[in-house]
Formats: C-alpha cells, sequence, structure tokens
C-alpha cells in the first residue's frame, strides 16, 4: 500500500517537473520575501542526503530561486550531476520545498544575481563575498537556478547522513507515516528523490 503511494507521488512530481507546471506556493513566496538565507541539501552518492548550507539568494519574479556558489563545492558538483534539492527557507525549522536545481549560464540570470545580492546584503555592498559578472565568466562563479517542484509538510527537519531508502517503512503502513513525522517524512521524499534522481 505505501509503496503504491510513493510511486503516485513520484509519478505526481516528475509529470509535474517535466510539463513545466511547477509553481512556487503562497506559502513559499511569503517566506522567500521575508528571509534573508536559504538552506540547500543535495543528495550524495550513496544515496544519503548531504547537510544543507546556508546561502545567499534572490528571487525571480516568476518565483524561481537563484543562488550561487563556487564549481569547486559539493552543491555544484551534485547539482550538475543532477542531484535534487531540498530548500529550508530562513532557517532549517522553516518551510521547505524540493525542487530541480541546475547550473545557469544564462545572462540575465547572473544578471539578476549580481544586481540583487548588493541589495540584499550588506556584505555584497561592501565588496565581500560580492558577486561579479567576471567571476561567473571566468568560472570562479556558477549560478543556480532552483525551480520548486513540491511543498514539503510543515515541521519536515533535515536528516543529514541518512539513507533515503526506507523499504522497511514502505513494505508495511506505519503510525508514523499516517502521522507524517518529520524523519520518516524526510526518509520518504529522500527516496522519492533519489527514485527520480536515478530515472
Amino acid at each position: 500500500m505505501a509503496i503504491v503511494q510513493v510511486a503516485s507521488v513520484l509519478s505526481i512530481v516528475l509529470a509535474t517537473a517535466q510539463e513545466g507546471l511547477c509553481q512556487t506556493s503562497r506559502r513559499d513566496v511569503d517566506a522567500l520575501a521575508e528571509a534573508s538565507l536559504v538552506y540547500v541539501a543535495t543528495v550524495r552518492k550513496d544515496g544519503s542526503q548531504s547537510t544543507p548550507a546556508p546561502v545567499w539568494f534572490t528571487v525571480t519574479d516568476d518565483h524561481l530561486v537563484l543562488i550561487q556558489t563556487s564549481p569547486t563545492t559539493w552543491k555544484a558538483k551534485r547539482i550538475r550531476r543532477g542531484s535534487p534539492v531540498i530548500v529550508w527557507i530562513g532557517d532549517q525549522s522553516g518551510p521547505a520545498f524540493v525542487g530541480k536545481a541546475e547550473i545557469s549560464r544564462d545572462p540575465e540570470v547572473i544578471r539578476r544575481i549580481v544586481r540583487d545580492f548588493p541589495k540584499r546584503y550588506w556584505m555584497a555592498r561592501l565588496g565581500l563575498h560580492k558577486p561579479t559578472e567576471t567571476s561567473f565568466e571566468k568560472g570562479t562563479r556558477v549560478a543556480i537556478k532552483i525551480t520548486p517542484v513540491r511543498d514539503l509538510p510543515r515541521g519536515f527537519s533535515s536528516s543529514p547522513g541518512a539513507p533515503v531508502t526506507m523499504m522497511r517503512s514502505l513494505r508495511s503502513p506505519s503510525r508514523a507515516i499516517r502521522r507524517a513525522e518529520p524523519s520518516v517524512a524526510a526518509k520518504c521524499t529522500w527516496a522519492i528523490l533519489v527514485i527520480a534522481w536515478r530515472m
């Protein structure tokens, strides 16, 4: 029963992402407007969740999240490999969503990051960690565009290093799944992400 439910959710998430029907929820739009950081986690090669990293961000007019990082970070390497992401807004207990992330060379995305970061962050205004078009051109920075795919339940928490397979929990419905406790919900979501990523 639970395996069928996970497969159904997976097919809906994949179809939504492939058809471009993703839409940022009002909850996330409001939270992004108030937050100064987002926390981004990726999927490691072994299928476990990475530790969420706090990063500066900006948002496009159509509510896509834009971040930047060094091309040598694990985050960039995993996203280049096709890893999905989980994003927490504001802090690690804030609203969370599953997103499709991609390295972007789009000049408009880069201009948006270069223009918005000094407006949003006083350290960037002072020239500290300030992104420049030259840093993107030289390849010392990469722009990442995150498309929200699906909101995660309230209280969803991070489980760094946790394997995303939960076959024991999926084989028989449990009270934990019905109550949607964060740790079980996290494992279910990561199972869905890894299955989608490996397809």
